[in-house]
């Protein structure tokens, strides 16, 4: 079964919006949809999110899934979100103000809902030499707050370090979508921080704790600290400890052999912007050397391969 997957750019990680449950699962199913479709999406095509897709991915009934799609329309083509990115021409950040979607609307009789991505929205989610943060859409489809589902993004980017630098309570605040609401740090940790912790680690490939950072008896920032779950580590760990050589379906290698490349590549020039965030050359060479373990990364990989001095059988 093909993997669904969510690609943002880490700009569009790290921005603050507020959007419910409902309205985010659209963009994912969007999301999906466009990389499925890219010459289209580039286009600024119209893409559809079925009520028996929405039904199917979530484990909700067809009837229910439609009715809350329908109900998300209006949200969704209000919403915004600010975000920050780099500049190429000049090298500075600049920080700009977006639109999730140009046109959003719903047919009754085909029980879909249709939209456009904004201009803005596109790059965000379609290109990926920049520096960009991808995840299994299943570890968010047991998530019921609409703070989980954004705590989870904003942790994940985190994957290769297993910690998030400090973030102050103002900017999470912000990151989360929140203005007016849990003003109280007692609310905020009790409707918003915690119960999202608990719905990650339900429900997620990763268990959470984190860290308060106070001034005073002031709480003013938190840092995240995961870990992935056994699952998440099997497939590696098992390849690695195996006497029998690991020979790919594409890539004929073995582990010896999949761990060196995997260590040269982290090193070259022209994957310099595929390093996420806060990621060595250590942690980035042992997320390339899982990576290659997935055939769906092959093509990706086969000519840097080939540069380095692999060669495909």
């Amino acid at each position: 079964m093909q993997k669904q997957l969510v690609t943002k750019d880490n700009s569009l990680i790290g921005a603050s919006y507020s959007l419910g449950v409902v309205e985010q699962r659209l963009i994912f199913l969007a999301i999906i949809e466009a990389r499925e479709q890219k010459t289209l999406i580039e286009a600024g095509g119209l893409l559809r999110i079925y009520a028996q897709s929405y039904a199917k991915q979530f484990d909700v009934e067809k009837h229910t899934s439609y009715e809350a799609m329908k109900r998300a329309v209006n949200g969704l083509y209000e919403a915004g979100f600010a975000y920050s990115k780099l500049d190429e021409r000049s090298g500075k950040i600049g920080h700009y103000r977006s639109r999730w979607v140009d046109k959003i609307g719903y047919i009754d009789d085909l029980g879909c809902v249709e939209l456009v991505f904004a201009s803005d929205v596109i790059p965000l989610i379609t290109r990926l030499e920049a520096r960009y943060t991808e995840y299994e859409l299943k570890q968010v489809v047991g998530l019921q707050s609409e703070y989980a589902i954004r705590l989870y993004e904003l942790i994940i980017q985190w994957r290769s370090v297993r910690k998030t630098n400090p973030i102050s309570l103002s900017e999470l605040r912000k990151k989360l979508g929140l203005v007016d609401e849990y003003k109280r740090i007692e609310a905020f940790k009790r409707r918003v921080l915690d119960l999202a912790i608990k719905q990650i680690n339900e429900h997620t490939d990763i268990t959470v704790q984190y860290e308060q950072h106070k001034q005073g008896r002031v709480i003013i920032g938190f840092t995240f600290k995961f870990r992935l779950k056994a699952q998440a580590k099997k497939l590696l760990e098992k390849s690695r400890s195996s006497d029998m050589p690991n020979m790919l379906a594409s890539l004929k290698m073995t582990d010896k052999q999949r761990g060196m490349f995997a260590a040269r590549l982290s090193r070259m020039s022209e994957l310099a912007n595929y390093a996420k965030q806060g990621e060595d050359y250590k942690a980035f060479a042992e997320r390339i050397e899982l990576e290659l373990l997935d055939e769906s990364k092959h093509d990706f990989y086969m000519p840097y391969l080939e540069k380095i001095g692999f060669q495909s059988s």
